[in-house]
């Protein structure tokens, strides 16, 4: 009932940025968290940021600096500010958002996935 569409993914060289976003459509009542993961060949998908209906946000540690996570309410989508990329930030990044769709049920909703790739 909710679908969450990524764009922004690509190629960057090392030191340099890119910006992700993630809109939220369907039969939504509201959204309370929204967050970014990510999921590198071989390892498990790890959360990069997270920030509530309210702007709180949190960070893993080693994007914190670098990244900074953001929404807006009145479009549903939340965006990824990633700058001072490096190769180890490369992989797929999701995005997910849970809250309640009209109708009181709540849901929560994974993006199909945008590949990010830092490389000279």
């Amino acid at each position: 009932q909710v679908q969450l569409v990524e764009s922004g993914g690509g190629l960057v060289q090392p030191g340099g940025s890119l910006r992700l976003s993630c809109a939220a459509s369907g039969s939504i009542f509201s959204i309370y968290a929204m967050g970014w993961y990510r999921q590198a060949p071989g390892k498990q998908r790890e959360l990069v940021a997270i920030i509530s209906s309210g702007g709180n946000t949190n960070y893993r540690d080693s994007v914190k600096g670098r990244f900074t996570i953001s929404r807006d309410n009145t479009k549903n989508t939340v965006y990824l500010q990633m700058n001072s990329l490096k190769p180890e930030d490369t992989a797929v990044y999701y995005c997910h958002a849970g809250g309640l769709v009209v109708g009181g049920t709540e849901f929560g909703s994974w993006g199909q996935g945008t590949q990010v790739t830092v490389s000279s």
